[in-house]
């Protein structure tokens, strides 16, 4: 499943080169997944309270343009690897015209409420977290 979300650069999101601070990629990355989720109806709420949480393990992120105020940002998700406890989406961010400002490449990994990497329970399982066959 491939989701696109789409934000508007905010002001404090800019820093003194009037650009997007590297360091709020992150944010937006970060909210894409989220937004990924819901479209896919995991239930993020339900495994937190069941004991299990989705920790971001690795991020590897390359800059490529710069993004600036008011610029329509649209960012594509979706999964390129799934094992037992463990995935890796793919994420990127573009401009309206296209350019690519960002792509990421981001693993997380299930734990328990040991901090102890587990399966997804069956129950929060859903296709949308495995990745498309070519």
């Amino acid at each position: 499943m491939k989701h696109i979300t789409e934000l508007t650069v905010r002001p404090y999101e800019c820093d003194s080169y009037n650009h997007v601070n590297n360091a709020v990629y992150q944010n937006y990355l970060e909210y894409a997944r989220m937004d990924f989720l819901h479209a896919c109806n995991f239930d993020y709420k339900g495994i937190i309270s069941a004991g299990y949480y989705l920790y971001v393990t690795h991020v590897d992120i390359y800059y490529k343009a710069s993004a600036f105020l008011d610029e329509k940002l649209l960012i594509e998700t979706y999964p390129i690897k799934l094992k037992h406890i463990s995935g890796e989406f793919k994420q990127v961010i573009r401009k309206e015209d296209g350019t690519v400002c960002t792509e990421a490449t981001v693993t997380w990994c299930c734990v328990n409420h040991q901090g102890r990497p587990s399966r997804i329970p069956q129950e929060y399982y859903v296709s949308g977290l495995e990745p498309e066959q070519e």
